[in-house]
This record gives structure tokens, sequence and C-alpha cells, in this order.
């Protein structure tokens, strides 16, 4: 495996975007003009914890449930034009209260000078764009919705394998890599060798990608780095995939095998950023060939998926027999 050092270990990551970092990513998409409250660039959008809800990360100006972005928008700006001093005052107090990362003015609106002044006083950055409301909420909540999900390193080899997203785990020496090369001179293709990146996209769904510096390697002992979009072409990798399936390889042993485990195999399930996954482990033996096993368990997890359960199937012809013929 290639060996790569890893900032902050293998554990689940915390992501932070500041609001100078995301000015400066989405400024010309956006079309954004930065108009006042320089002084909180720093301000951070952080990933929360799961089931998060409050505050959203970015929406329309809401004072009861305040959003990290407040948008705001023709029909904000006329709530306020509609408030008498006194409440208009204390509106937009309430509102740079709760301390925003940022406010945005839609459509290249004029911006009130109390709102104007008030983000100077306390730091707020406030943000105009030429875009409407509906084309900045929907292109941020992606942005950040990318940005800011949890993501763990793992140690392994993800593969595209009969076109789900399959990690390979194991201990060094296992033959990880071996397997990996022999399956894409089957047609499979690489996503990420040693260090792939796991996301959170969305509830279940988590993608894997490969970090920019082992993009299209592949360590094999003996040979070394090995390029496999030089060796193989463009079709041999993958950008990236969702996680489906983890095949573990352990060392054969002399373990007396459960009964159960000879007819459904070794199946288990393994926690990803709190994702049960399925895992199939297959032991490693001289003269197995793993690339056939490989493809086979993949094969069987999708007629799972499928609602076909090759051993229930058998169990339930066996049990059917035994009551035809009882004795």
């Amino acid at each position: 495996m290639l060996p790569v050092h890893h900032a902050g270990g293998r554990g689940l990551d915390v992501n932070k975007l500041s609001a100078r970092e995301l000015f400066e990513d989405v400024k010309e998409r956006m079309a954004l003009r930065w108009v006042a409250g320089r002084e909180g660039g720093e301000r951070v959008l952080q990933s929360g914890g799961a089931g998060q809800r409050r505050p959203s990360e970015i929406g329309y100006l809401n004072i009861i449930y305040p959003n990290k972005l407040q948008i705001v928008g023709s029909e904000e700006l006329n709530y306020l034009d509609g408030l008498d001093s006194r409440q208009r005052w204390e509106t937009v107090q309430k509102i740079f209260a709760q301390r925003p990362v940022a406010l945005i003015v839609t459509k290249d609106q004029a911006v009130p000078a109390d709102l104007r002044d008030t983000a100077e006083e306390t730091g707020t950055p406030l943000w105009v764009s030429a875009r409407r409301g509906h084309d900045i909420l929907t292109y941020l909540q992606y942005k950040l919705a990318r940005a800011l999900a949890q993501q763990i390193t793992l140690h392994g080899v993800f593969m595209e394998v009969h076109s789900i997203g399959v990690l390979i785990t194991g201990t060094p020496g296992s033959g990880k890599s071996e397997l990996a090369l022999e399956l894409i001179t089957r047609g499979h293709r690489l996503v990420a060798d040693d260090a792939p990146e796991f996301t959170l996209v969305a509830p279940e769904v988590i993608d894997g990608s490969c970090p920019e510096i082992l993009r299209d390697l592949l360590e094999v002992r003996g040979l070394g780095v090995l390029n496999v979009r030089e060796m193989f072409g463009h079709t041999a990798v993958k950008q990236s995939k969702y996680l489906r399936l983890i095949v573990h390889l352990r060392p054969a042993g002399n373990e007396p095998e459960d009964a159960m485990v000879r007819l459904t195999g070794d199946v288990g399930v393994r926690e990803v950023l709190e994702v049960k996954i399925p895992q199939i482990t297959i032991p490693v033996a001289p003269g197995r060939n793993l690339a056939v096993l490989v493809e086979a368990a993949v094969r069987s997890h999708m007629l799972k998926s499928q609602g076909i359960d090759q051993a229930r199937t058998f169990m339930d012809r066996q049990a059917a027999r035994l009551q035809r013929h009882p004795g």
C-alpha cells in the first residue's frame, strides 16, 4: 500500500469553512460583493453533529430560528420597511445579536443604511449578490453540504466492481493491492488505493474518492507504484463512487467453521459514518482465486439487494424436503 502521512490521523474530520473562504470560493459564481463587516471574515461554518437541525446552514431571513447564512430578499426588505422605527431598530439588533456568519442581500438591491452600519459595528459580513434568492439558496445548499459533510479516511483499496463501490480491507500483506490489480485487468475500476476518503453526502449515502496525491496510483509489492490510468487507460479509474459493500480479507486459519457460516457466508455489517455497510469476510489461502471470489461476493450482494437470498432458498428447500419425508 502507498505510504502516506495523514494530517489528523484516520479519524472523523470536523470540517470548517470561514466566511472569507466561502466568499472567495463562490463570489464569481454568485456575483457577490462584500459591502460591510470585513472584520468578520473569520466567522466559521462548521459541520454539526448527527441530527442537528438548528441553526440551519442557509435560508431566508429568520429571526426565531436564525440561519447561519441569512438571505435577505425583496420580501425581507419590504418587511423591515413596514415596521415603525422602534420595531425596526429592535429587529435589526436581534438579527445581528444572533451572530450570523453572513447576510446576503439579493438581486443587487440597495442595502439599507441601518443594516450596513450595524454590520460594520458588529463585524458581521454583509454581501450583495446579483442573483435571485432561490439561485443563491440552492447553489450554496449544495456547496455547503459537500464542504461541511462528515468525512473519514479508511485503510484499504476502494474499487468499482460490477458497477458498485467496494472497499477491500485486510491486514498489511493480505494481498489487497494484488487483488485490486487483478480486478483491474478483469475490467473493474480503481477509485483509491491505501487511503480512500469517504464523505456522508446524504442520509445513508457515503461517497468515496481519492486524495489528489494518490490519484490513479496503485502500489504493488515487488513492482512499486503503478499509474493505473497510464497502464490500462482512462476507463480503468473512477473519480468517485458510493460505498455499498466492504470485502474484508483475513488469513485462513484452522478454527472450526460454523455450519451457518458455511451456508450464508461470513457476512456482517460495519458502521462507517454511522451508516451500516454490509461486509463480507473472505479467508485468504494459497491457491484461492480472490478476484473471482470478490466478483461472486458482489454479485451475491446485488441479488440480496433485490430480495434474492440464495442461502434462504436452499434452507427452504431442505425444510420442505424434511416435511415431505419426515424420518
